[in-house]
């Protein structure tokens, strides 16, 4: 990881398809004296060798390279070049392809109608650590964080009286009013080990019955968040 107080430059590795556009960015980064082009080419079967061979700090893509290389292009040239951060022109307002390209590792992300000194900065940000993308396409990472953020609680909510996974399934039956039979039938078990895990939850919740333990699983899990007890 660069230093702040690095005088190193930031080394920029270029792969675009497009000719003239990595023809104008090489004119524009060799202007600049805090960034060093180390390589500029478009994507062939050698590219992952290429970038790994001058250590590049930042690579910067265009969508045409993942088009014509294929999926999972940015996670196999940041493995080859650890602890790298790749930037990626769009060349359409696309939200599949923008999140395709953060989940592979992209921290960093501008349009084709963006500036030479827009591209400029977005390269010093994500070199200092930062992360940038459009305020257009902000709204998608919230999305996507807001849903992840609430899988993730689920099994906190639902784990809350210490159940193991397999008591929280038996949980959900009982909610449904399924038999012991029943539950040793789908989940394959015994009748005598459904009956020992309901013993279990049983202590475990507090319950006095069958329907308790639902009622009372329920209670818990429709709690606001703030009143949960995190999780051992």
């Amino acid at each position: 990881m660069r230093s702040d107080l690095s005088t190193e430059p930031v080394r920029v590795f270029l792969l675009t398809e497009n000719r003239l556009l990595r023809d104008a960015l090489l004119r524009v980064l060799r202007n600049k004296e805090d960034l060093l082009t180390v390589g500029a080419i478009s994507f062939s079967s050698s590219a992952l060798d290429q970038v790994a061979a001058v250590y590049p700090d930042v690579v910067l893509f265009d969508t045409a390279s993942l088009a014509l290389a294929g999926p999972r292009l940015v996670s196999r040239i940041l493995k080859v070049a650890e602890k790298r951060r790749a930037v990626m022109i769009g060349m359409d307002e696309d939200e599949e392809t923008f999140l395709q390209a953060v989940g592979e590792g992209v921290v960093g992300y501008v349009l084709k109608d963006a500036s030479a000194i827009e591209v400029v900065r977005v390269i010093r940000e994500v070199a200092a650590g930062g992360a940038v993308c459009p305020p257009r396409f902000a709204f998608s990472l919230f999305r996507c964080a807001a849903r992840d953020v609430c899988f993730s609680f689920k099994p906190r909510r639902e784990a809350i009286f210490g159940l193991s996974p397999r008591e929280q399934e038996l949980v959900r039956l009982l909610r449904g009013g399924f038999s012991n039979k029943e539950i040793a039938n789908q989940l394959k078990l015994s009748e005598y080990t459904v009956k020992n895990h309901v013993h279990r939850i049983l202590r475990k919740v507090g319950a006095k019955g069958r329907l308790e333990i639902a009622e009372r699983c329920q209670s818990e899990s429709t709690r606001p968040l703030s009143l949960l007890e995190p999780s051992v």
